[in-house]
């Protein structure tokens, strides 16, 4: 009969062997983690609901990134449906609570609540245009500043800009039929036409004392600022980065402006009569009646012409592309616009243009006005927080961060350090307004009485508030001198491809296909 098993057998054959001491760290690490991990999310879902309240917008937020991955390819399709979802509605994006304004009453209650809220940049727009730039400055500060360069802007110094504008518009017209000459081929006019406000821009602040040398090199490397500012970006400035790239940028822009700002000065002192920007701006600064800040440094003055540059390039970029557009799409508005040139110019189209005259355009202002309307630069701003600093295009139409509770309707406080983002879209497509809102029509401009005219406060294309645009006037002329001179020397024809009136998103509103003309010279003029 065989044996029984000895007894220390039967132990090992039932008895488990203990974890060892590092298993169980392993294990406790683990659900440790996961518990803490859990116990995050449901806060930040929690925090999120509580904060959302009643306003539309997702139950739920994705975790950690929100609504990050819609920014990464942004279509008007989905803005629409967000904008149309409430007057005020809500998302989340890495944990920054966002509420967006799309009704006219709420966009600019934003804009005029400084006691609320203040605009929102992140640190790489410091980095590209320097904190101490005056663009950073909020309340008073800012207000003071600002009152110091609306001399920039009045019709005397606007009488100075015409003859600057319509000389390199000229020049850029003349490249133009030279390069249109050597194909039959329809080609994209977006890069040329950042070209021309480049080169217009330069030329309004700083006449000649900035060099031709100096003006290629900053149209060539502000190129990659604009890189810098793609939805998509490492935010930090390290070497190959966009951003690294786009300082730098800023450091050889900021030293021609800075010669130029010196040059100016010379210049002025010397007796010189004003010429540019700059110049008007040191023969102000040196007037017995001026009354504001009068010791500006090169350095000083080379930020703020800088920050001019990066304001106006792209929007006025996309309004003057958009422009091409719409008038070459609508051979009625455009025959309107020859036959008010004829008129207007007296059949003398090698006359120089004056601010008299361009405002004798009045179709073609009502045009400008309404082009912009259908399709403005910027609608809103981006909805990443990397990249926030998109919106300094526009410095009018940046995001907001509450800086205490903010009150917004009778029934919604918006938290604090939370973001307001106001959208113009849906105040410029207003058919209470606007009958018949995404339809072109200049008259509707040119009834005084009509409703678009008798609700001012819908046109908010150039902001509202102590952050409204401040070159607006500017802005608008140089697109109408543009078209006006482009509509009289030019015959442009448009190649129409299914992504012409698709929208990209890149800082502002342009055609998909970068809109593709065809230019050859009038010869009946």
């Amino acid at each position: 009969m065989p044996s029984s098993p000895s007894y220390s057998t039967l132990h090992n054959l039932t008895t488990p062997a203990s974890p060892s001491p590092g298993q169980t760290t392993s294990a406790t690490w683990l659900w440790t983690s996961l518990a803490v991990v859990l116990s995050l999310l449901i806060l930040e879902q929690t925090v999120y609901r509580h904060k959302k309240r009643h306003l539309p917008g997702a139950t739920w937020t994705i975790p950690v990134i929100g609504k990050f991955a819609d920014s990464m390819h942004p279509t008007m399709e989905n803005y629409k449906k967000q904008w149309d979802s409430g007057a005020l509605s809500a998302i989340s994006v890495f944990n920054i609570f966002i509420v967006m304004a799309s009704s006219n009453e709420f966009a600019r209650k934003i804009l005029n609540s400084p006691t609320y809220a203040e605009p929102c940049l992140v640190h790489s727009a410091k980095q590209i245009l320097l904190p101490q730039n005056w663009v950073f400055l909020t309340g008073k500060d800012h207000l003071a500043y600002r009152r110091g360069l609306n001399s920039l802007f009045t019709r005397r110094a606007l009488g100075i800009y015409v003859g600057i504008q319509e000389a390199i518009t000229r020049k850029h017209f003349a490249k133009w039929l030279a390069s249109a000459a050597k194909t039959e081929e329809a080609q994209p006019i977006m890069m040329t036409a950042r070209h021309l406000n480049m080169d217009t821009s330069l030329r309004v602040f700083c006449g000649k004392h900035i060099s031709e040398e100096a003006a290629m090199e900053i149209n060539e490397k502000y190129w990659a600022i604009t890189q810098s500012l793609e939805l998509v970006n490492f935010p930090l400035a390290i070497p190959g980065t966009k951003v690294y790239k786009a300082i730098q940028a800023r450091k050889v822009a900021l030293r021609w402006l800075e010669l130029a700002a010196k040059r100016s000065k010379e210049a002025m002192a010397s007796g010189a009569d004003p010429e540019c920007m700059l110049d008007e701006w040191v023969q102000v600064l040196n007037e017995p009646t001026y009354k504001g800040r009068g010791d500006f440094s090169d350095h000083e003055m080379a930020m703020v012409l800088f920050s001019f540059l990066f304001a106006s390039q792209d929007a006025m970029s996309s309004g003057l592309i958009y422009g091409f557009q719409h008038l070459i799409d609508n051979p009625e508005i455009l025959a309107k616009v020859r036959a008010e040139q004829m008129s207007v110019r007296q059949g003398d189209f090698n006359k120089p243009l004056s601010l008299e005259m361009i405002e004798q355009m009045t179709y073609l202002n009502a045009f400008v006005k309404e082009s912009m309307r259908v399709m403005p630069p910027v609608t809103m701003v981006s909805l990443t927080p990397l990249l926030i600093y998109i919106a300094m295009l526009n410095f009018d139409q940046v995001p907001y961060k509450t800086t205490k509770a903010f009150p917004i309707s009778d029934d919604y406080t918006v938290p604090a350090n939370s973001m307001v983002i106001p959208s113009f879209y849906n105040s410029l497509h207003d058919p209470s307004v606007y009958p018949e809102p995404d339809r072109l029509l200049p008259e509707r401009w040119l009834d005084l009485e009509g409703s678009a005219n008798q609700n001012p406060k819908n046109y908010i294309v150039f902001g509202s508030g102590p952050h409204r645009c401040i070159g607006l006037e500017y802005a608008q002329m140089n697109i109408v001198l543009v078209l006006a001179m482009a509509s009289v020397l030019m015959n442009f024809e448009h190649e129409i491809t299914p992504q012409s009136s698709q929208i990209e998103i890149i800082a502002t509103l342009f055609p998909k296909d970068g809109c593709r003309l065809r230019f050859s010279p009038r010869n009946n003029i």
